[in-house]
């Protein structure tokens, strides 16, 4: 999996979420009490192998980090005592990727495709069914790949721990791996039989990371990104791999860079959690003693010197179809900060990032969207930490052509003005509550937090042990900051200057045809390549076709492979009974009240559902702008940025949002509403429910400036939407297919799918000259009944015994001052469930790969049936999908779900270059899994893949969320999980037969992608084009 640099994950979009900055994201992972289990190990002890270097008890994480060394080969190795039960385990390597091949990312796919201890084919996926693990992946960053995951297990520790260190230390790296994962050349529909194969069947490039790359670089945003680095940062080449240049690789170059850098000398490990370090260490030092000490490319890269004035960069980029053509061009300027190792400036840079950018008050936000240079910010604004040198951004996404000079130019002009005035200490107050609150927060993923937020850093010379001292650095800040001006010092060092890079993206209305061209003649040249090499073009024909066909026939050897050398847990280490976690119910006049009592450290956690019954579809559209808007448009006495403030200041965050459930007992029954959350320390709950009320019941929609914020808020949705399909195509793909099973499907569309999609870009499309009143009056209406004190509304608070007196007080007075009731406007009527048209729908996007789902009724979460169907989800997806989805038919990932409360079955590909084969297997896939002959060892190991999210590690804020938001209470989870155990081989194969092959006419497809006409002359197929509409945006297209 490639992971953006600073950010550890896929590309992220700035949009700021108020009273959650970005800045302390990371630190609501915090969880547990510390135990010192390793307090007999002494500095320079030294053991198995390693000698401890340093320690250090961090009291306020509630952890004490270990820092030992490897005596023969130098690695390095990091270990945190806590009393957390989810323990965690990563190796990662330094590699610093030579070229733009992409070597760093399939190495990453193709060192997990065997090892020499366990020497079957792709152990790392075969592994996923036979652990109780909750995390288990690998990940190529900027500069270094790791491989890490978490388990609540001791044995599946043990397990896993053995299967990485001997993927990465020890792999096969076998040549027909290097092809599936990386790239080849080879027919487009390889198993078609020999004497039916046109002679002029398709030769295409072919690979998982290749389709990968492909799907990644169809992604606006992430393209604007990877530019955008190639030129700050050209030392660090685009570590993920660039189609185009992708097929430069050769076999001998992965093997080369592996033998570089997969070496222990070049290598940082980390274990994390209440196991102690004697469990782990030995058997670490045992693989890592067969090697010397080496050399590999540590070197750590820095970017470019801005030091000789302003620097001006434009690149070509993609159009966006549901973007205003006048608005298409992508800007911002870029400076360098200062050594990231130094942990305050650090810090303090983060915190005035904050201030300039985060939340709609901040004075960025005012000057360069408000203003209406551009609806959203670009997709590199923030202060990014994750090299030696920091890096502080601003800019926008679409922007009008001659606006481009200006957004530079009120970047400027706003950070002379912040100098002039300087910054509020209300504001910098706020961040640390926030900050504080983070620390209190409980969380089940601490561990992989952590370890995601160190290594960067790590990797680039900061000290991981001055990275955990958090309360050593705030203090620190604290005391700089009472000195004068302080941050004032650090913009006018940094940002106040022309040492900086204004990058641009311009549309190309042909930059996909050129993408295309550009392959289409590297692929003839490779081909002609073998041409000259073998005599004749048919001779180079049948040598690929014979080269694929070997790897065929090595994949279908695959799934008969003997396994038995891979360790496992087994379904009897699952407990029996569930881990119950009592909550009790009350009641506040009408409002029913759940309690759940634990400890929190101090916070309460609220939530509370008001639904709303008879909705018409027609307002059920605009409620996530509803919702938007009440974070957006502020009130007649309030702004939104002193609302912000206060929300800072005396919560952790509350958002309002839209909230639907399936009955557990009929998926045609269906429940929608509003929901509203927060936390807050106990002492500041009622202050939490005031700004609750006061959001709720006071935001302004009236006048000219709410009009033209709200428009703000379409433009800007708008603008990200095709990006957002992009990194998840097959979400979206799934909630079309569904929306014509059940009534929450359909919920769920209108709500979040592409439905909601094309009705924002049709309101957004609305000219400046056009009023937005048909919409203002709407979203009136629905404040009018969005919360209601009434028998619909139930609330959830999870607190400390000690706070149920203050908390009972508390919710009293926050019900006083809710309506108590107000009729919904019937309008048109709820939309009805429409499932006879449309079951076949192609959208045509503009996308170099496709994302495809299939989806299915079945049975309510209390049925019999249940049960086998999640089970069958897994035996289809490890044994059958996996396989011919991604291994032989190279996307990126494929395999089938079930929604248990939902009651849907269905199927799915990610980043795919071939939808019309995928619906092939997919639509055979019921058959299949009847007729085959399932195993015991088939059946443990979907067991066990179910009971990984079953089980997984919970939150203190979700404990009882289940019951609360879906009705479905501990008895019944109980029996649910009794059944899931007892599934016996005869029940999945009857569940196959009824569901997915009786069931298959009542299937609803939906595949997103470039419109090659893949469908056309196929019965019952139906295309669609998202689009902005042209002049006023009217109803949906959908």
């Amino acid at each position: 999996m490639l992971r953006r640099p600073g950010t550890f994950g896929s590309i992220h979009i700035h949009r700021r979420r108020t009273g959650d900055p970005s800045l302390f994201n990371k630190l609501r992972r915090l969880a547990s009490v510390a135990t010192l289990s390793n307090h007999e190990i002494r500095l320079g002890q030294p053991l198995h192998g390693f000698t401890l270097k340093r320690q250090k008890h961090v009291p306020e994480l509630q952890l004490t980090a270990y820092e030992l060394q490897h005596d023969r080969t130098g690695a390095e190795y990091l270990h945190i005592d806590r009393d957390d039960k989810n323990n965690v385990f990563s190796i990662a390597f330094k590699t610093n990727p030579p070229d733009n091949t992409g070597v760093p990312h399939i190495l990453e796919h193709t060192t997990l495709c065997g090892s020499e201890k366990y020497p079957i084919r792709d152990p790392f996926f075969k592994m996923l069914p036979r652990s109780l693990s909750n995390f288990m992946n690998a990940f190529t960053s900027s500069d270094h790949t790791s491989y890490p995951f978490a388990t609540t297990n001791r044995q599946d520790f043990s397990n896993l721990l053995s299967v990485y260190l001997d993927a990465t230390l020890n792999p096969l790296l076998k040549e027909h791996d290097f092809r599936q994962e990386g790239w080849r050349i080879g027919p487009k529909n390889p198993e078609q039989q020999p004497e039916t194969r046109d002679s002029d069947d398709t030769l295409v490039f072919k690979g998982v990371v290749y389709n990968e790359m492909k799907g990644q670089m169809s992604d606006a945003s992430y393209l604007y990104y990877i530019r955008f680095q190639d030129h700050i940062f050209p030392a660090i080449n685009n570590s993920g791999g660039d189609p185009q240049k992708m097929t430069g690789l050769s076999y001998q170059d992965l093997k080369t860079f592996h033998a570089r850098n997969y070496h222990p000398s070049n290598a940082k490990l980390f274990t994390y959690g209440n196991m102690p370090l004697a469990d782990h260490i030995a058997e670490i030092s045992q693989r890592l003693d067969r090697f010397d000490s080496s050399q590999a490319d540590r070197n750590i890269k820095m970017p470019i010197n801005l030091s000789g004035g302003p620097l001006h960069l434009t690149v070509k980029g993609p159009t966006d179809p549901l973007v205003d053509k006048e608005m298409q061009y992508k800007t911002s300027t870029s400076w360098l900060m200062g050594d990231t190792s130094d942990m305050v400036e650090s810090f303090a840079l983060r915190i005035m990032s904050s201030l300039l950018l985060d939340g709609y008050g901040s004075p960025l936000y005012r000057a360069l969207i408000e203003s209406g240079l551009g609806p959203d910010w670009s997709p590199t604004t923030g202060y990014d930490s994750g090299g030696k040198v920091g890096i502080f951004s601003v800019g926008l996404n679409g922007v009008r052509k001659e606006d481009v000079p200006k957004v530079k130019e009120a970047i400027r002009s706003s950070l002379r003005e912040i100098y002039e005035t300087g910054f509020d200490d209300s504001k910098i107050d706020g961040l640390l509550h926030q900050a504080e609150l983070g620390l209190k927060h409980k969380t089940a993923n601490f561990g992989m937090g952590i370890m995601q937020r160190l290594q960067p850093g790590w990797f680039n010379g900061s000290d991981p042990l001055d990275m955990l001292a958090w309360n050593e650095t705030v203090n620190a800040f604290k005391t700089k900051c009472a000195q004068d001006d302080y941050l004032k010092g650090l913009l006018d060092k940094y940002l106040l200057n022309e040492n900086c890079l204004t990058f641009t993206m311009e549309p190309d209305e042909n930059y996909g045809a050129s993408l295309r061209e550009e392959e289409d003649a590297r692929l003839a040249k490779e081909i002609a390549g073998m041409t000259q090499s073998l005599g004749s073009e048919a001779e180079a024909r049948a040598e690929l076709i014979n080269q694929e066909l070997m790897l065929i026939d090595a994949q279908s050897k695959a799934p008969t492979e003997d396994l038995s050398c891979l360790p496992s847990v087994h379904v009897q280490d699952v407990p029996r009974d569930l881990e119950r976690k009592p909550v009790r119910d009350s009641k506040a006049g009408d409002v029913k009240v759940q309690w759940r009592e634990a400890s929190t450290n101090g916070l309460t956690y609220f939530r509370a559902i008001n639904a709303l019954e008879g909705l018409p579809a027609e307002l059920r559209i605009l409620l996530p702008l509803f919702t938007d808007s009440l974070m957006r448009l502020g009130t007649k006495d309030k702004t939104m940025e002193q609302l912000e403030d206060l929300i800072k200041l005396k919560t952790g965050g509350i958002a309002i949002s839209y909230h639907s459930s399936t009955s557990p007992h009929n998926i045609l029954q269906a429940t929608e509403g509003l929901s509203l959350s927060g936390y807050a320390l106990d002492s500041n709950v009622p202050a939490m429910y005031e700004l609750l009320s006061t959001l709720i019941h006071e935001t302004y929609f009236d006048g000219p400036e709410a009009e033209s914020r709200v428009r703000e808020l379409l433009q800007g949705t708008a603008n990200g939407a095709l990006g957002s399909i992009a990194s998840a195509g097959h979400s979206y793909a799934r909630r079309y297919a569904e929306a014509g099973l059940t009534p929450q499907g359909l919920l769920n569309e209108q709500i979040g799918g592409l439905t909601q999609v094309q009705r924002t870009a049709n309101l957004a499309s609305r000219s400046s000259s056009e009023s937005l009143s048909d919409i203002m009056a709407k979203l009136r209406a629905i404040q009018g009944f969005a919360v209601t004190n009434s028998q619909g509304f139930r609330t959830a608070i999870t607190c400390g015994a000690e706070s149920v007196s203050l908390n009972e007080s508390a919710l009293q007075g926050f019900l006083s001052t809710l309506n108590r009731s107000s009729n919904i406007p019937a309008l048109h009527g709820s939309q009805a469930l429409d499932t006879t048209s449309g079951t076949k729908t192609f959208f045509s996007l503009p996308y170099q790969v496709y994302y495809s789902a299939l989806a299915l009724p079945t049975v309510p979460y209390t049925h019999n049936s249940s049960a086998p169907l999640q089970i069958l989800s897994q035996l289809l997806t490890h044994k059958h999908l996996h396989h011919e989805i991604r291994e032989k038919g190279g996307a990126y990932g494929g395999g089938a779900y079930s929604r248990g409360l939902s009651g849907l079955f269905g199927f799915y590909s990610y980043r795919d270059p071939n939808p019309q084969n995928t619906l092939k297997i997919i639509s055979d896939a019921g058959r299949w899994a009847r007729d085959k002959r399932w195993t015991d060892q088939d059946l443990e190991e979907a067991k066990l893949s179910v009971f990984q999210s079953v089980d997984a590690p919970e939150s203190v804020s979700d404990e009882g969320m289940a019951r609360f938001l879906s009705g479905v209470n501990e008895d019944m989870e109980q029996r649910k999980r009794e059944q899931l155990l007892d599934v016996k081989k005869e029940d999945v194969v009857e569940v196959a037969q009824k569901y997915l092959v009786e069931g298959m006419g009542k299937a609803r497809v939906a595949i997103l992608g470039e419109d090659k006409e893949l469908f056309k002359g196929s019965e019952g197929w139906e295309t669609r084009h998202l689009q902005m509409a042209e002049g006023s945006g009217g109803e949906p297209e959908l």
